[in-house]
């Protein structure tokens, strides 16, 4: 995507690159404020698809999550000198990505387009499951994927946004809360009260899925 070199130049050699790669993102950061460009590449390499992921989840655009993530690292790189360590390092980028994704969607005026994610269970998700699935039921889960994508943008974007990061991309509760500066029982609250508008949802595309909840 290119992200790297909107933000910090390629210097230093190819020790210095080697020698960065073992760092943690705090120690990174903190080379970063020292001067170091090459840190900073570092960080943009371990943590580009994560965020282009959470962006193109979140507005379903490709040209326009890629957008959102050269502005991530930018912001994240201007303002290194205000990240404290007191949350992690990719929860402080998911929140700078969020909020560009909110700012785009009003800018836009514009519905989200939720995209199926990878890796994801969406029948689990849905409430249903199946130890063995035959050809007709990869069929049913391909078809339930795309309704719960229909039924993903009738959420309110407070639950849309626990949904993603919780199922999506596997984030626990708690890093929720920090991330989205809200009391963990809130976040409890979103997304179950998501999930049972997408249970709705679906039922009243015809598609009735188990009762249990995540």
């Amino acid at each position: 995507m290119g992200v790297g070199s909107g933000v910090a130049p390629q210097e230093g050699s190819l020790q210095d690159a080697v020698g960065v790669v073992g760092l943690t993102d705090e120690e990174l950061v903190s080379r970063s404020m020292g001067g170091d460009p090459e840190s900073f590449n570092q960080l943009i390499k371990r943590w580009e698809k994560p965020i282009y992921a959470l962006a193109y989840r979140t507005i379903g655009r490709e040209d326009d999550a890629r957008d959102v993530v050269q502005e991530t690292f930018l912001r994240a790189f201007r303002g290194l000198s205000g990240f404290k360590g007191q949350a992690k390092f990719s929860s402080w980028l998911y929140r700078i990505t969020l909020n560009l994704c909110r700012d785009w969607m009003r800018r836009q005026r514009r519905a989200p387009v939720v995209v199926t994610p990878d890796g994801v269970d969406l029948v689990e998700l849905a409430g249903e499951s199946e130890e063995v699935e035959t050809a007709d039921a990869a069929v049913e889960r391909k078809d339930l994927s795309r309704a719960i994508a229909r039924a993903m943008t009738a959420l309110p974007e407070e639950q849309r946004a626990a949904i993603v990061l919780k199922e999506y991309h596997g984030l626990t509760f708690q890093e929720i809360a920090d991330l989205l500066g809200c009391p963990l029982s809130t976040v409890k609250t979103r997304l179950y009260q998501g999930l049972t508008v997408l249970r709705k949802e679906l039922e009243r595309g015809g598609i009735h899925p188990g009762t249990r909840m995540i």
